[in-house]
């Protein structure tokens, strides 16, 4: 088992160099979150926006089977959940005309591993936001989610289950 843990340890951080090699200009920021809406998190008081990805505002509303709701709230609290009580890594290369970090978020899972404790990369938060219907592939500045997005509208889950303004359109809407 010790042998095991030694090549998974060594894995690891040899992806983690692969990794940093092909994005030489990349950086990151490691702590736990506050949720401030359906795609964007703070961080050491760093605001976040999710990268790739465009989730309803905080006061938009969505129509479903069973009426209208607040699907902007329902994004949020998804989020909320999703990164509850976990460390976040996210990994950015610019900002955004906001002056907010442009990241691919990760939650951070510790396992216990023959009585040690070992941090992993856990799930892709702005993949597992689109992919269970929370938010949409932002194909304006990312073709990256485009499959989570088919994914959630095959399953009709999350706004996916009825009607909906894409969130750009809402925000331009409701200026």
């Amino acid at each position: 088992m010790k042998k095991l843990n030694q090549i998974l340890f060594s894995i690891l951080i040899i992806f983690f160099f692969i990794f940093k090699s092909f994005t030489s200009e990349q950086k990151d920021i490691f702590g736990v979150a506050k949720v401030i809406d359906g795609d964007t998190i703070k961080i050491d008081g760093k605001r976040i926006r999710l990268n790739g990805i465009d989730a309803p505002e905080t006061k938009q509303e969505c129509k479903n089977q069973r009426g209208i709701y607040n699907c902007g709230l329902v994004s949020k609290v998804f989020l909320e959940n999703l990164i509850l009580s976990k460390s976040i890594l996210c990994l950015y290369e610019q900002l955004d005309r906001y002056k907010r970090i442009l990241g691919t978020c990760y939650t951070v899972e510790n396992i216990k591993f023959k009585k040690k404790l070992t941090s992993v990369l856990g799930k892709n938060i702005n993949s597992e936001m689109v992919s269970n219907g929370q938010a949409v592939a932002y194909r304006k500045y990312s073709k990256d989610y485009i499959d989570d997005e088919e994914v959630a509208k095959n399953k009709k889950i999350g706004i996916w289950s009825g009607q909906f303004d894409m969130p750009w359109e809402w925000r331009k809407k409701n200026k």
